[in-house]
């Protein structure tokens, strides 16, 4: 008879799958599948049951890593960058909404400890609602949009100091231990801070040029785990969250050039391991107290959404931006967010909050993520009648410069940073086209970014690389991989991923150039052959030939797949086409 445990593990995969699909055909987040599959599975159900103590380690495990890809985003440099606008806006909206909410709280009978909890977990939005929704609707590039983006965003950064905070505050009892436990958590998050900057820069860069050197996929990945786990120890150790030490070691290595490399390794066990999170959150809803607490909850929802609302628009509005465009934002930030959960079971773990606080607090965060579509999908309309305006013009404005490289949209993405790659980037550059770099060679690299450009380390034939750069919203991919077989799984990956991107490709010959054709490349261009053309045109024009002529006669070669030029093309291979739909095998 199967182990038991397995027997809880084939059943929990099932049922995450069926509906996380479920969702996903309604448009609806993920994350909300998750937690009904922890609904159904937990203790509070009816039916089978799954122990949550099994799950426990491995979520904790999640939030380290979730903490890890945000401090990837947030190096710092690009933290004192936006010091003058988002920082501030940000930080204003955390610690405004978290005062707010805790004060009323705190008036409805909740210990001060409790209600600061619960003004924390309230403070936070859904990124992933907010990003998703946006996109849909074609508003990631709005004013409003990316003013709302960038502040969720910030939100996760500005949510650390709680991680550090709200475990110190179960133990503690009374105005001076809660003080003295807070400042003693302070120091000891400042020596975390300093040994993990102190080994970012001394030590994190240089071990992964060691790892590199040795080309292994596997031992990239096993690295990447390490660090972000040992610096999870480190703080663990200090008595902090493991959590911190994941933005931390992420903070760091966010400001390399294996940074989005970093990210593709380590999203298929962030994206597994916050599954198994979420399912655990939803493992603590209690649906025999919902006729007990369901007003409770509504009124947590409603005060959630209309007190974030109305934190958020002044601000924003008082940073010189337009109401319409404030109120907008302030819209998308009025949603519950998934930190906010983090943040709920850090307070759960150490026993700050508990009871039917913890029920109300969980079902409000729900109730107002699922009402958070339609506040999103109709933000102008509310806007309107909030300003009693119709003004379209936020909508339009799409010109300012993105945070950060995984912000951009319509750029290029070249594939191989070496001699071919170096002069597109440079015609790129010149005519202010947006583009990123991948190349597994570090002296390319280290040469690319000398030049200013923004060139990294990856490995072009992993997907999960072209994911963390934001392939899907890309306009272009240029492969300029010199190895053959390389440059076909690279092509062949990104047309059975992006099946409507247009790929330009780099071949040494026609027969590599017809291959990637085959593969699914948009064009194919033989160097060789095009070398001679070009020698070939500039013969042409010394002798006297028309120039308008001696294009006409280049691009007639190239689309005849250059047979003309190609002189033992038709008798190696007398029916085939550059373009005919080959099949040939993988090499």
């Amino acid at each position: 008879m199967p182990d038991q445990t397995l027997m809880h593990l084939l059943l929990l995969l099932g049922a995450a799958i069926a509906l996380v699909w479920t969702f996903q055909r309604l448009q609806a987040p993920p994350v909300l599948g998750y937690l009904l599959v922890g609904v159904l599975l937990g203790p509070y159900t009816p039916g089978l049951v799954i122990e949550g103590d099994q799950l426990r380690l491995l979520a904790e495990y999640g939030i380290v890593f979730l903490l890890f890809t945000i401090g990837l985003s947030f190096s710092l440099p690009q933290l004192q960058a936006l010091r003058h606008t988002v920082l501030w806006l940000g930080t204003a909206q955390v610690v405004l909404t978290t005062a707010l909410v805790a004060v009323l709280a705190w008036r409805l009978g909740l210990s001060p400890v409790a209600a600061f909890v619960v003004g924390a977990v309230f403070a936070q939005s859904s990124t992933t609602i907010i990003s998703k929704l946006l996109e849909e609707q074609r508003e990631e590039q709005s004013r409003h949009g990316r003013l709302g983006l960038a502040m969720s965003v910030f939100q996760d950064v500005t949510a650390v100091p709680f991680v550090v905070i709200i475990p110190v505050l179960g133990p503690a009892v009374g105005a001076e231990a809660i003080a003295l436990s807070l400042g003693w958590a302070m120091v000891k998050a400042a020596l975390a801070l300093a040994l993990v900057y102190v080994a970012g820069r001394r030590l994190l860069r240089p071990l992964f040029h060691l790892i590199v050197a040795r080309r292994s996929t596997e031992l990239f990945t096993l690295t990447v785990l390490f660090v972000s786990l040992a610096a999870a120890w480190i703080t663990g150790s200090l008595g902090l969250s493991m959590a911190f030490g994941g933005f931390l070691v992420g903070m760091m290595l966010g400001d390399t050039e294996f940074r989005h490399q970093i990210e593709s390794a380590i999203r298929p066990f962030r994206d597994v391991l916050l599954g198994l999170f979420f399912v655990g959150i939803g493992m603590l809803f209690d649906l025999s107290a919902l006729p007990d607490v369901w007003h409770l909850a509504l009124g947590g929802a409603l005060a959630l959404l209309v007190l974030k609302a109305l934190v958020v628009a002044p601000i924003v509005r008082l940073s010189g931006t337009d109401a319409r465009t404030a109120w907008r934002a302030a819209l998308l930030l009025a949603v519950g967010g998934e930190f906010g959960f983090a943040l709920l079971a850090i307070a759960l773990q150490s026993g700050t909050i508990a009871g039917r606080v913890e029920q109300v607090a969980l079902m409000s965060v729900l109730l107002s993520m699922v009402i958070a579509p339609f506040l999103i999908r109709h933000n102008g309309a509310i806007a309107d009648r909030l300003t009693r305006s119709g003004a379209r013009a936020d909508e339009a404005e799409s010109g300012s410069q993105p945070l950060n490289i995984a912000d951009l949209r319509d750029h290029v993405i070249i594939c191989g940073y070496g001699r071919v790659g170096h002069t597109v980037a440079t015609l790129l550059h010149t005519s202010a086209v947006p583009f990123v770099a991948f190349d597994a060679d570090l002296t390319r690299v280290a040469r690319g970014r000398g030049d200013g450009y923004p060139v990294f380390y990856g490995d072009v034939a992993d997907v999960g690389l072209f994911a963390a750069a934001h392939g899907e919203r890309a306009a272009l991919v240029v492969v300029t991989i010199d190895q053959a077989d390389t440059a076909w799984r690279t092509v062949s990956f990104l047309r059975a991923h992006y099946p409507h991107l247009p790929i330009i490709a780099r071949a040494r010959d026609l027969e590599q150039s017809a291959r990637l054709i085959a593969a699914g490349a948009t064009c194919a261009y033989p160097e060789a052959i095009e070398a001679s053309l070009r020698l070939g045109a500039t013969a042409l024009s010394l002798v006297g030939a028309a120039p308008d002529n001696v294009d006409l006669l280049i691009q007639d070669v190239r689309d005849s797949d250059y047979r003309l030029v190609s002189e033992d093309d038709r008798a190696r291979r007398p029916d085939a086409r550059v373009d005919s739909g080959l099949t040939d095998s993988p090499p």
